[in-house]
């Protein structure tokens, strides 16, 4: 491996990390109810900087007379937005090593086009989240866009398989069940986004029932409408309790699937993978699965400490990037 391309899969590993910073921070922000602690973008109420506005309050009132400026939610929403810049540039970085390596036939260079592409996108999403008021499917879509973002770099950072002495044969059955896995992951990801951006994740503050029943009374079809229309402000949430009751019990069902299949990958690997790395990746697959399916029961049980909620945000990205990792293992 020559040591440009040393330098970009080092590089590419820095932006996993940075990454997931970012999903973690945009998590954090999300559930302190600091989505809107700077109503426009790219500044903050029009600076560059919470602390340049906090000096300015009285032109900040005349200009946002329906959006009081608060510090502590303005400093949270403008330093992830700093981290997401900070990684929209080292992927610029990546994109043009990768065009300059491009003569190496193990330098990808189609992946890190797509990334600047995507990370322009999700710029646009972030913009739209907050001009559009936190509309769920907004902000289900830039969760989504950055875990792209974060699996897009994770596998960039990963060696291929060509370039790997032992790598997984057969196992045509691990290599299906590890898509599979990875799809209803994401899915469940997905509903977890929208039970946080619809608010609804305490509509079952007890467990393992919901609202003391195994079945609880819900509104399903008012539940999942994905548009309804602009100049809605989201934030508090908008639907009725039955509504958000039938979102938190089907992320709930969604949760049960996802571990059946991530538990069933994690075991199988861990159990019949025929080079060590397998084994050990379903092994630490099975032990992040463990993490999450106590974190998300304990964090409905104590009210949704923002702690607790932030960190079950982390351990599913977490979770992604081992299922990720297996199927990058199994190609």
């Amino acid at each position: 491996m020559n040591a440009r391309l040393t330098l970009f899969r080092r590089l590419a590993l820095a932006g996993v990390l940075l990454a997931l910073a970012v999903v973690i921070l945009g998590a954090w922000v999300r559930l302190s109810a600091a989505g809107l602690g700077c109503p426009d973008w790219p500044g903050c109420y029009g600076h560059l900087s919470a602390d340049s506005a906090a000096r300015n309050i009285e032109a900040i009132s005349e200009a946002f007379p329906h959006r009081p400026f608060e510090y502590h939610k303005a400093l949270k929403e403008m330093v992830h937005r700093y981290f997401a810049s900070s990684l929209g540039l080292l992927i610029l970085v990546l994109a043009g090593l990768a065009i300059r390596n491009r003569t190496d036939p193990h330098q990808p260079v189609a992946l890190p086009l797509i990334l600047v592409a995507l990370v322009i996108f999700q710029g646009l999403l972030g913009m739209w989240t907050v001009t559009l008021l936190l509309k769920p499917l907004i902000v289900v879509l830039h969760l989504l866009g950055g875990l792209t973002t974060l699996s897009l770099l994770a596998w960039l950072s990963m060696r291929s398989p060509a370039e790997r002495a032992v790598t997984e044969r057969g196992g045509t059955g691990l290599r299906k069940l590890a898509v599979a896995a990875f799809a209803v992951l994401v899915l469940q990801i997905a509903l977890g986004g929208w039970t946080s951006s619809n608010y609804a994740a305490l509509a079952c503050p007890d467990f393992p029932t919901c609202q003391h029943t195994w079945w609880p009374e819900m509104d399903v079809q008012d539940a999942f409408i994905l548009w309804r229309g602009l100049g809605i402000d989201y934030e508090g949430g908008v639907l009725d309790h039955p509504a958000r009751v039938a979102i938190h019990f089907v992320h709930r069902l969604g949760a049960i699937a996802a571990a059946l299949m991530l538990g069933l990958l994690g075991f199988t690997a861990w159990r019949r993978g025929t080079t060590p790395a397998v084994r050990n990746t379903g092994a630490i697959l099975l032990l992040i699965l463990v993490a999450q399916l106590i974190l998300g029961p304990w964090m409905v049980m104590h009210a949704l400490p923002l702690s607790l909620a932030t960190a079950h945000n982390g351990v599913a990205a977490i979770l992604l990037l081992a299922t990720l990792r297996l199927n990058r293992l199994l190609r």
